[in-house]
């Protein structure tokens, strides 16, 4: 193997270990963004874990964040809970935050 290929193999695996750490943080985000969005819909335990993993799927069916900040968009006039795309936005980026330095740290 020359000294070319051994790069290039090492590139890809940091690459394919990037793509991995980023799915990862993206899910823990929504999962985290749920559990906010939860409370601020008066819901916890069970109630609050069951919401978190429907914000989950919704990134899932369609992968974006648009896709999040709709489905709590509905959720939210749904119930009446006064919340701006803004907040939404800012609280999504610092909870972004929040799982990468978390899978970073091996939590």
């Amino acid at each position: 193997m020359t000294t070319f290929d051994k790069r290039e193999e090492g590139f890809e695996r940091k690459f394919a270990h990037d793509e991995e750490t980023r799915f990862k943080a993206h899910a823990r985000r929504n999962r985290l963004i749920g559990l906010w969005a939860a409370r601020k819909l008066g819901l916890d335990g069970a109630a609050a874990d069951a919401y978190a993993a429907e914000v989950v799927t919704a990134d899932l069916d369609r992968p974006d964040s648009d896709a999040v900040v709709r489905k709590l968009r509905m959720d939210f006039e749904a119930k009446g809970v006064e919340q701006s795309d803004h907040q939404i936005n800012r609280t999504m980026e610092e909870l972004m935050a929040k799982a990468l330095a978390d899978i970073k740290a091996g939590h």
